[in-house]
């Protein structure tokens, strides 16, 4: 199978990237590592449009982690100025998709957040796929502030200690509303989760490439679907249990 031959019916659902590689595509061209946070934008265009088109249900995007604050606070102000101004409606409008905002957003300077916000507020009439950004997000923040929330309930005797199985704590996560990826993809050549969608990710199909997030395109894309339609998704299910009819 190629890109070129992709099964359109069995395309992933939910589609998490890690996009990495911003800085290092900058550094390898002799520039400011901003500039490479700012063409790592016009991929996010060009992929947001790409998934839209392919009937992909949900885009999770790994935009900034918790642990990204502790970058120099120059590159962090430029990342949030950059977050505020790429987030263009147009893009959404045009085709038809909702933005929805996970993370702890507490960190977030109020005027970011209060954009974005608004953002999400104004999208959510369209009816295509849901693209997600991860501001302000780790999966470690997030599992502990809902084992938080969780326990909470159990003081107060709303809940017992035994109610509380997988399902409870999935449908207390701040992605809830969506389904776990099918296909997480990273970028950059690096070959590791970095906190990132830990409890979601549990059965999902891993894909890493060596391209950094400016130049992975649509090509890219179909080709780590390309791969995802080669693998046999088991649950640990034998492979006759997964066939069986």
């Amino acid at each position: 199978m190629t890109p070129e031959t992709l099964d359109m019916t069995r395309i992933p659902q939910h589609i998490a990237i890690i996009m990495d590689g911003n800085g290092r595509w900058a550094k390898a061209r002799g520039l400011n590592r901003s500039m490479g946070h700012q063409q790592g934008v016009v991929a996010v265009r060009e992929i947001t449009t790409a998934c839209s088109n392919m009937g992909v249900k949900f885009l999770t995007l790994y935009t900034f982690s918790t642990e990204n604050w502790n970058r120099p606070a120059d590159e962090v102000a430029a990342l949030m100025s950059l977050i505020l101004t790429s987030l263009e409606e147009e893009l959404f409008m045009k085709n038809n998709v909702r933005m929805r905002l996970i993370g702890d957003l507490s960190r977030v300077p109020e005027h970011v957040r209060s954009s974005i916000l608004g953002l999400q507020e104004r999208t959510a009439v369209n009816t295509g796929m849901t693209m997600v950004i991860a501001l302000s997000y780790s999966a470690r923040w997030e599992i502990t502030h809902t084992m938080q929330q969780l326990a909470e309930r159990v003081q107060t005797g709303e809940l017992k200690p035994a109610d509380i199985d997988e399902a409870m704590i999935s449908s207390n996560l701040a992605t809830a509303f969506m389904p776990d990826p099918d296909l997480l993809i990273r970028t950059g050549g690096e070959v590791r989760l970095s906190n990132y969608l830990l409890w979601q990710c549990a059965y999902s199909e891993l894909y890493f490439c060596d391209t950094f997030w400016p130049d992975f395109h649509e090509e890219d894309l179909k080709r780590a679907i390309s791969v995802y339609q080669q693998r046999e998704r088991r649950y640990g299910k034998t492979s006759e249990q997964v066939t069986k009819v």
